[in-house]
């Protein structure tokens, strides 16, 4: 038997499939003509089978051989092979797997339904069950069965289950009655087509999409290294290949690169974390009918790993995209190379702002690649929507206000469920404190904007210790500005500050503590925020002995937190107004610690001024007294002002001594105390 080559319409891979397809369907009408009473019977019932014997006509195949279920079709196919160098999705998948043209030509069988539904009557009326249109298990195992088979049918079947090409229907039925079909998206690709999304867990790249791909803007090193790759996976010494590193900062664009080099497309695959999850039946037998490198996408939170199983079927390497923290385990990844993508420098942000901002003028580009620590994904995203704002605001240039507001979109999307933005107006004017209390605050954001740069001035063996992160500790009394401090140190870097809430990290489960804060960081550390935690005792309590389990576990927490923080590439403030409560390991992991103290006069006296309006009406003389002899943080001369301010507004006058005496009885009052004030607070006032 021979067979045409395919006319000029139509893909090698099509074609291939039409032949095991026709192949497929000889069989089924050798069976069906022996349980009609003949092919004369047999085509009667069933007109439409009269259009296949043309086609195979066509393709010069004697329609004879077909009515008889028999002929060379193996040889056949083989033949037409030898002058098809494409890929060809089932000559790939029966090398990979190691199948046969029989068990090939059975898996077309249990698809015929997908292709052309009226095989569904056909083979309802073999069964003898009018409501079942897919072929059983026992139908299949009779079409295929030989004089001296041996239980082959049954295990070609059994082999096309494993792989998860074929799946039953309804498996408490007896198992000669399980239907069987074909998944969708085996089926396409067994058609030589390729879907974007097979599955909703899957998202396909097919490699000449991959073709259209911008230059990569990486170190050299990595450059290197990745040039080096294809040649290693392409041994059985690497079969894998994992890449670690921060969300959204070019770890999927990389492993797409690596593709390309192989000639391979991508089928990213997601949300699979356990080895025995089904669903990783498919994924290799599907990657090869793609021509695809399979890319496991998985973030494990701390102290857990993603299990990725050997990929039967598979005829190529294993990419994995990893977090920076949990880890990859299973047969799948036993002969992996890792890489860890670490952020973009300064000199490289500069290029992803170039090419993201596609030409348009920005003066202040320098600024941007120094100012703003930011993923490869985030710079590229925060790139567009700076075009968008800068055009919202008339201007073609591109200004750090359009990049500021850009990111700031950025955070929201991402940290708005787990953390709350703090406004960051105003300069270190604002602020009264002691001088050397400024001088450690400036010398903070000294720090914050050196800190990628710290290393090249160090020592070798300094300049490994250190990283990106900035960790800073607040301490001091009540109301004496330190969540203000923090926000005067984000504002003066131009970065947004975010509070953690602890209501939305603390949980009473096991475990999921640490997840929210592990989400909580590697957010920070992707969108290049300033985390804050304001009263921070609460969770960076000391550890205590262990006498429960409740002990236990929140002596857990703590550790989590401990090796979390050295490894944070952040900038991070924690304020408490009870130091001693903070365990004496966390202060030892802070790279400044900021003693906030009570105001004394003068700074009570400037603390005044700041507050007050500048239109007030208080007397000089009772200012200079309430600043000497009341001894308020600028937390309670905040509240004093807003209490004073509201009776004014209220009599429509300018905030006068009155006003400023009751806000400062109050205040007194609040606390306990006596005011210590000479004069009595006006009586028509409400205090």
């Amino acid at each position: 038997m021979s067979i045409s080559q395919p006319p000029p319409t139509e893909s090698a891979a099509h074609e291939h499939f039409k032949l095991y397809f026709f192949a497929a369907v000889s069989r089924v009408l050798a069976q069906g003509a022996s349980l009609c009473g003949g092919e004369d019977s047999l085509l009667a019932r069933f007109p439409f089978l009269e259009a296949y014997r043309t086609e195979l006509t066509e393709l010069g195949i004697d329609p004879l051989e077909v009515s008889s279920g028999a002929g060379p079709w193996a040889e056949a196919i083989s033949a037409w092979e030898e002058d098809v160098t494409e890929h060809l999705p089932l000559r790939a998948l029966r090398r990979a797997a190691l199948l046969d043209h029989d068990t090939l030509t059975l898996l077309l069988a249990v698809g015929m339904v997908e292709e052309d539904a009226r095989f569904g009557a056909l083979f309802a009326s073999l069964q003898g069950t009018p409501t079942l249109h897919r072929p059983t298990l026992g139908l299949l195992n009779a079409g295929w069965r030989g004089d001296e088979d041996r239980g082959e049918t049954r295990g070609r079947l059994r082999r096309l289950m494993e792989l998860g090409l074929v799946e039953v229907t309804d498996r408490e039925a007896p198992r000669s009655e399980w239907a069987l079909h074909v998944p969708g998206a085996v089926w396409d690709a067994l058609r030589g087509e390729a879907p974007d999304k097979p599955t909703p867990w899957m998202k396909h790249h097919p490699l000449e999409r991959l073709e259209q791909d911008e230059p990569l803007i990486i170190p050299e090193s990595l450059r290197d290294a990745l040039e080096r790759l294809p040649t290693l996976l392409g041994t059985d010494e690497v079969r894998a290949l994992v890449l670690r590193g921060p969300r959204h900062n070019g770890r999927r664009t990389l492993l797409r690169s690596v593709a390309r080099s192989l000639g391979r497309g991508v089928l990213e695959v997601d949300g699979l974390q356990k080895g025995e999850d089904a669903r990783w039946r498919v994924v290799g037998p599907l990657a090869t009918l793609l021509h695809a490198m399979p890319v496991a996408v998985t973030d494990p939170p701390p102290g857990e790993a993603a299990e990725i199983p050997a990929l039967e079927g598979l005829d190529g390497p294993l990419g994995v995209v990893l977090g920076r923290l949990g880890g990859v385990t299973g047969d799948g990844v036993d002969r992996a190379l890792t890489l860890d993508v670490a952020m973009p420098g300064p000199d490289e942000r500069a290029l992803h702002w170039e090419r993201g901002l596609a030409g348009r003028a920005c003066p202040a580009l320098e600024t941007l690649s120094t100012g703003f620590r930011l993923t490869r994904g985030h710079l590229r995203r925060a790139a567009r929507l700076a075009q968008a704002h800068a055009a919202l605001a008339g201007r073609e240039r591109i200004e750090p206000p359009d990049v500021r507001e850009a990111t700031r979109a950025l955070n929201r999307q991402a940290l708005d469920t787990l953390a709350v933005r703090v406004t960051t107006p105003g300069d270190w004017s604002q602020l009264s404190v002691a001088s050397e209390t400024l001088r450690e605050l400036r010398l903070l954001e000294t720090r914050c904007r050196h800190r990628e740069r710290m290393g090249a001035a160090m020592g070798v063996a300094l300049a490994r210790q250190l990283t990106a992160g900035v960790r800073a500790l607040f301490q001091g009394p009540s109301g004496t500005g330190k969540t203000l401090a923090a926000r005067l140190v984000s504002a003066a870097l131009g970065l947004d500050v975010y509070r953690v809430e602890l209501s939305s990290v603390v949980n009473k489960y096991i475990g999921e503590t640490e997840k929210n804060l592990a989400r909580i960081f590697a957010l920070a550390e992707e969108l290049d925020v300033v985390l804050l935690f304001d009263e921070g005792d609460a969770l960076f309590a000391r550890r205590t002995g262990v006498g429960s389990s409740t002990d236990r576990y929140a002596n857990l927490e703590t550790n989590y937190l401990l090796q979390r923080i050295e490894s944070y590439e952040g900038i991070l403030i924690v304020t408490t107004n009870a130091s001693d409560a903070i365990d004496t390991a966390f202060q030892r992991r802070m790279d400044v610690v900021v003693d906030f103290r009570s105001p004394d006069a003068s700074e009570r006296w400037t603390l005044w001024q700041l507050h007050l309006p500048p239109a007030h009406a208080v007397d000089s003389q009772l200012l200079r007294e309430v600043a000497a002899r009341c001894q308020l943080s600028g937390g309670q001369i905040r509240n004093a002002v807003l209490h004073a301010s509201l009776l004014a507004l209220e009599e429509q006058a300018p905030l006068g001594s009155a006003h400023l005496e009751a806000g400062v009885t109050r205040e007194y009052r609040k606390s306990g105390d006596v005011c210590p004030l000479r004069r009595a607070t006006t009586q028509s006032l409400r205090g």
